[in-house]
């Protein structure tokens, strides 16, 4: 299957006719439904998905032959993914899916190498970039996702350039074994 996206996962289930309780991770949560059918990670199987409703932070779906309460016990934790392909162009400038940015090359503003984009993660204050250290040793870097922290993205060159703001990358590439402490 060709590039796949995450588009929600399975958290519970609603009723014992065996719709689904689905955190949704697109901007307009019910927007899940909107992209065709939903896939398991490896491709393996998929499902016609409909949005029937909305319960505190979730939306209530009904997976095509997904009938009763123990079939969709089983889904729990499932992650829901569609081709990449099936979503619209990201669309301004500004504008990047999730998906987009894992494997980015992270640089700082000079060209040093800091490492890669291994996650995007929201903690409830905006995006934050989860970067693997090119260095061994090196420790993982939290970086906030904001046009001042990260002022170049280009997805198309597989690069993200980060700023050398005051307290952001003190401790990027710092030696462990240096004596202070």
């Amino acid at each position: 299957m060709a590039e796949r996206v995450c588009l929600g996962v399975v958290v519970g289930v609603h009723g014992v006719r065996g719709a689904v309780r689905v955190k949704s991770f697109t901007a307009d949560p019910a927007d899940v439904g909107a992209y065709g059918p939903v896939w398991t990670e490896d491709g393996a199987r998929s499902w016609g998905l409909s949005v029937v409703g909305d319960a505190k932070g979730v939306v209530l779906c009904r997976l095509d032959g997904v009938d009763d309460r123990t079939a969709a016990e089983a889904l729990k934790g499932l992650r829901l993914y569609v081709p990449r392909d099936a979503l619209p162009p990201a669309g301004e400038d500004e504008e990047y899916y999730h998906a987009d940015l894992i494997g980015l090359r992270v640089e700082r503003q000079d060209g040093t190498a800091l490492g890669t984009v291994r996650a995007v993660h929201d903690f409830g204050a905006g995006d934050v970039l989860d970067v693997t250290p090119t260095a061994a040793g090196g420790k993982p870097l939290m970086i906030p996702f904001t046009r001042a922290a990260v002022p170049v993205v280009d997805v198309a060159a597989g690069r993200a350039v980060v700023a050398d703001l005051p307290g952001l990358l003190e401790d990027a590439g710092a030696d462990e074994g240096n004596g202070n402490g």
